[in-house]
């Protein structure tokens, strides 16, 4: 295998998953082709080199319909000749479309390609695909067998299991709104955000979704959301996989978990065939791209295993990652995942993550790539790995080296 390379990383800002949210009016792929055509031009491509388009999605019905790569190509008027094709590995699916693309360049199957993701939770809700399933459990066969529970149920489980308090988990949501306001305040987002125009004129640059109101006392009056139907039904079928647990404990709220919203991503990626060919300089190397199974019931605990795996494969230790970014779909995740590797919580998500700035599901992954590569820059670092938690019982990661130009 050969190199491959991040060129370059665009995303728009985050607007709320609501009707009235800042980008509710703009349709998905729409959001997507304002990243492809800043990817254009700010890096001087011409788009018929550009060999494939992945993108993540993963409520892939009505708005984001059929294969929303292929429209968002066409939305951005690049050439006809240019393909694309969209990935669903749930939450992981921004990363995992980067990481097809890496991996299509470092085979030498093609030399420039992007990768990225897209989601709008205000025009597509959460659960919308899955059309002829019970949403608190999916495929009935399966739950059956796996003792399926959602999402939030086994993020309780976890906190249960590993010990984790409510205390913990808003403190660390806390900490999450304070360093994304932060972020916010001193524009260190600026460099990656592509403007987006709507059909009014106003043009959207900031993330709508971080609560300046939401500190530890805000945090801790929140009811937790998944005790009515975890203590119904849903703990009991969860506690067939772990008996020696006897109640789980709720910890989770609505400010203590992931944010809707939407958002779009775009990396540009090249192998050291394309660089040479189009004058293109990178701006990180990706060193390690993985995905790992995990017990469905616990679910996701998934990014200790990635994580791991995508260590080894780069030659690297965990002291050795300079940033992390760990997907806060939920605290407990990433208190599980910082408990159990031993990271320094200096390290991670330095800029916040999803419990204030919002986690648009199939674009997650592509955002927090370049968040990460963004932060690596500005502190003159050189690893960061990103890692996502997924449904199903799965994890994600990916280790990038910064390289100085």
């Amino acid at each position: 295998m050969g190199n491959s390379y991040i060129v370059d990383a665009v995303r728009t800002p985050r607007g709320k998953g609501k009707k009235r949210g800042t980008l509710a009016s703009v349709h998905p792929q729409e959001l997507s082709a304002a990243t492809l055509k800043a990817i254009q031009e700010r890096n001087g491509v011409d788009p018929k080199a550009v060999e494939e388009v992945v993108l993540g999605c993963v409520s892939q019905v009505a708005d984001q319909a059929a294969c929303i790569a292929r429209y968002a190509v066409m939305a951005a008027h690049w050439p006809k000749e240019v393909p694309g094709y969209t990935v669903n590995r749930f939450c992981g699916s921004g990363l995992q479309a980067l990481n097809n693309v890496a991996n299509h360049v470092a085979s030498g199957a093609m030399d420039l390609a992007v990768g990225g993701g897209v989601e709008s939770m205000s025009r597509v809700k959460m659960g919308d695909d899955m059309v002829g399933l019970d949403f608190s459990i999916g495929n009935e066969k399966i739950a059956s067998h796996y003792n399926l529970v959602p999402q939030g149920i086994s993020a309780d489980l976890i906190a249960t299991k590993y010990d984790i308090s409510r205390e913990e988990a808003d403190r660390f949501a806390e900490s999450s709104q304070i360093k994304a306001n932060n972020a916010v305040k001193n524009g260190y987002f600026k460099k990656s955000i592509v403007p987006i125009k709507l059909d009014d004129g106003t043009i959207v640059t900031e993330e709508e979704n971080p609560r300046i109101e939401s500190d530890y006392a805000f945090l801790s009056g929140l009811g937790p959301v998944f005790k009515t139907i975890g203590e119904k039904e849903l703990d009991a079928i969860a506690l067939r996989s772990y008996p020696e647990i006897k109640k789980i404990n709720h910890i989770h709220t609505l400010g203590n978990s992931s944010g809707i919203v939407d958002g779009a991503a775009a990396l540009l990626v090249a192998n050291d065939d394309g660089l040479k060919k189009y004058g293109l300089k990178p701006r990180a190397k990706i060193l390690a791209t993985v995905a790992t199974g995990e017990d469905p019931t616990i679910m996701l605990t998934g990014p200790v295993s990635a994580s791991q795996k995508a260590l080894k494969a780069a030659g690297l230790s965990v002291n050795d990652i300079d940033l992390w970014e760990i997907n806060e779909a939920f605290a407990s995740v990433v208190l599980y995942v910082k408990k159990t590797l031993g990271i320094d919580e200096a390290k991670i998500n330095v800029n916040g993550g999803a419990m204030a700035l919002g986690h648009p599901l199939g674009a997650t992954g592509a955002i927090l790539t370049g968040t990460v590569l963004d932060e690596l820059e500005r502190r003159d670092l050189k690893y960061g790995l990103i890692t996502l938690c997924i449904g199903g019982g799965m994890g994600i990661a990916t280790i990038i080296e910064r390289l100085k130009n």
